[in-house]
């Protein structure tokens, strides 16, 4: 009973504060203060202050589509555009969503009305453009798919990173593709009976260790073989991408048990 009254009290104050949060916007009272101080109280007070601010109702993620779809739609391509363009980047979306939100929006809003806003989109999402093209050139180099983005455990690691099962039966097997300068947490593989993991490069170049001792590259055809127990960490090297098969070992009770971040002291410190 105590547990789930300090649960429901927690629960309270992180919605309480979720609740609270609000969206700082003074453009309206920089552009039109003087001019215009009502238009520009309702602008930064309550449209971005509690509309854009009731993210416990819809994410500002959702609320950027909202607007994205409501702008174009009425061929809005002015600044206006630019700036919720900007806005539904930070929010999360990302380059190839925005492109597939434009042309759905294209078939219902209007063929010229999509190509004005596409214009807009690609300056908005132009340095995504040059890493999209270098994954491109990566996929390349390998048989096995990078997959999507692995979002499930992106709070584990340092940058982004990509997953695609290869097989789920018999030998679990995962193909893990790391842009350069992506690594995951420390981490520890647990079995009370066998277990832990290994690890084939397949692509790039990257990097290995174990508590306690040197990193080591891995390159393609690198095997690595990881003991249930054993804390480390692996990723790719700072310049290169780099993906590698990573396979469950059969074990029993097996857990994984994430920690803390690798360092950028520690992880800068290996040679390019």
């Amino acid at each position: 009973m105590i547990r789930l009254i300090v649960f429901a009290l927690f629960a309270a104050i992180h919605f309480n504060i979720m609740a609270q949060k609000k969206i700082l916007q003074t453009a309206g009272r920089a552009q039109l203060g003087e001019f215009a101080p009502e238009f520009a109280h309702l602008n930064d007070d309550i449209l971005f202050g509690e509309v854009w601010s009731r993210n416990d109702l819809l994410s500002l993620r959702d609320r950027s589509l909202v607007t994205l779809t409501s702008l174009i739609s009425q061929g809005m391509t002015d600044a206006s555009l630019t700036y919720h363009l900007q806005e539904a980047k930070k929010n999360g979306i990302t380059r190839t969503e925005i492109s597939e939100i434009i042309t759905h929006i294209a078939f219902y809003a209007g063929w010229p009305k999509a190509w004005a806003a596409f214009r807009q989109a690609k300056d908005v999402w132009a340095e995504d453009a040059s890493a999209a093209d270098d994954m491109a050139r990566f996929q390349q180099e390998m048989i096995f798919p990078i997959g999507e983005p692995n979002t499930a455990y992106a709070k584990y690691f340092k940058g982004n990173s990509y997953l695609t099962r290869i097989s789920n039966e018999q030998v679990p097997i995962a193909n893990v593709t790391f842009e350069p300068g992506c690594r995951n947490n420390w981490h520890i593989h647990h079995a009370t009976k066998g277990g832990g993991q290994m690890l084939i490069g397949v692509a790039g170049r990257g990097w290995y260790q174990e508590e306690g001792k040197p990193a080591q590259e891995i390159l393609p055809g690198t095997v690595i073989h990881i003991p249930a127990g054993v804390k480390h960490w692996h990723g790719a090297a700072v310049d290169s991408w780099f993906a590698h098969l990573a396979f469950e070992v059969e074990g029993e009770h097996t857990s994984n048990e994430w920690l803390e971040p690798v360092s950028d002291e520690a992880y800068e410190s290996l040679m390019p």
